[in-house]
């Protein structure tokens, strides 16, 4: 069990690091395309806002939580329609990101132990949700370091993101329309300081391994698995390399193999 201020303590650090990343841009430099069509460095962070936003109203106001999903027009729209929503220039909009997650990060610490929280098609615990928030802080600041051309060193933070990534193996099935497997799996991954990472059963007969970044990379749908160090053994492992998702919604269109980057049919 990991203690939550931990967690929130890692993800005010995540947090901390895009920020270092952005903060200094140029406006223009945050109307530079990322790899998620449609969506520039602004709406990268703009995003984060908008969810952090709401995760704090699912930590103090189901009610609201609830009638922002209600009120949504097109529910498939819901997340570029709120990334869109938060927009503002940069100074504001990082203004606004750094006000909403000391406001979660607060009213996490307030939720009673054992209250879950609603959220998108489930409820989780603040615990849950700060790994959540992690997950996400981590792979949109992929998406913003891709765009600058930089390349960020993996820390023990993934630990969490792998985490949410193996507790998400049957919702990876699920999204991309397949049954979930019964099968287990055993999961070792590589951390950047040479630790071990394990889950899953150790005598599982489909087996997965590799760094814990590529794992992170994978699961976030960052990377095409073909540009990953990831070995698979078993027909489930293998298959969970196509699916893997660990956010709700549904998978989109996933990143092209680096050999195909560029290439139009």
């Amino acid at each position: 069990m990991v203690d939550l201020s931990d967690l929130l303590a890692d993800l005010a650090a995540e947090s901390a690091d895009l920020d270092a990343l952005v903060a200094p841009l140029p406006a223009a430099d945050w109307a530079r395309p990322t790899p998620a069509a449609g969506w520039s460095i602004g709406h990268q962070i703009a995003h984060l806002a908008w969810t952090d936003h709401v995760a704090l109203l699912a930590a103090t106001d189901a009610d609201a939580f609830y009638a922002t999903v209600t009120a949504a027009p097109d529910p498939n729209r819901m997340v570029d329609a709120g990334a869109e929503a938060f927009l503002a220039p940069p100074a504001d909009l990082l203004a606004r990101w750094r006000a909403g997650r000391a406001a979660l990060n607060d009213a996490l610490l307030a939720v009673p132990a054992g209250e879950k929280l609603p959220w998108y098609g489930t409820r989780m615990s603040a615990a849950s949700m700060a790994t959540a928030r992690i997950m996400e802080t981590w792979a949109h600041g992929e998406d913003v370091a891709d765009a600058l051309g930089v390349v960020r060193p993996a820390t023990d933070r993934l630990r969490h993101v792998a985490h949410l990534g193996v507790r998400t193996l049957g919702h990876g099935f699920a999204a991309h329309g397949r049954p979930a497997p019964a099968a287990p799996v055993r999961v070792e991954l590589t951390g950047p300081g040479g630790e071990t990472w394990t889950w899953g059963p150790a005598d599982a007969a489909d087996r997965l391994s590799g760094p814990l970044l590529d794992f992170c990379l994978l699961v976030t749908r960052r990377r095409h698995r073909a540009d990953l160090a990831l070995l698979a053994s078993g027909p489930v492992a293998d298959e969970w390399l196509d699916v893997a998702q660990a956010f709700a919604g549904p998978p989109g269109t996933g990143r092209e193999p680096s050999s195909r980057r560029g290439v139009t049919a």
